[in-house]
């Protein structure tokens, strides 16, 4: 699995605007081959003139990643997003080491606990 993190700065009367592009890209990127999910952070202390965003799109591989960023449709989503934003966002790619996605995980682990035992 892979990531691409973009960390964008909102300026702040900006953000719903910011949110529902991100929503809108959301649904495309949904549509894209190996794209796994989608994660947005903002930063725990904010500042009046920006607020900090990390964008983490996770994918099944770098393979799908890179395919999505030749798409036409993410530039034209990262335009908008970025039309909220203040300057050009950092972006970085990443390979995950470990996720643990909750009710995914469950669907393609079938793990039984119950017989697990912890020794010490």
């Amino acid at each position: 699995m892979h990531a691409r993190v973009t960390q964008f700065h909102i300026v702040p009367e900006h953000l719903s605007q910011f949110m529902s592009n991100l929503h809108a890209a959301a649904t495309h990127a949904h549509q894209q081959q190996g794209f796994h999910g989608l994660l947005v952070l903002r930063a725990g202390e904010q500042s009046t003139s920006s607020i900090d965003v990390r964008v983490i799109s996770l994918w099944n591989s770098l393979a799908d990643l890179q395919a999505g960023e030749q798409n036409f449709y993410f530039y034209q989503a990262l335009a908008k997003v970025m039309a909220a934003s203040k300057g050009f966002p950092l972006i970085e790619s990443h390979e995950v080491l470990f996720a643990d996605l909750g009710s995914e995980a469950k669907k393609t682990h079938s793990h039984d606990a119950s017989s697990d035992e912890t020794n010490f």
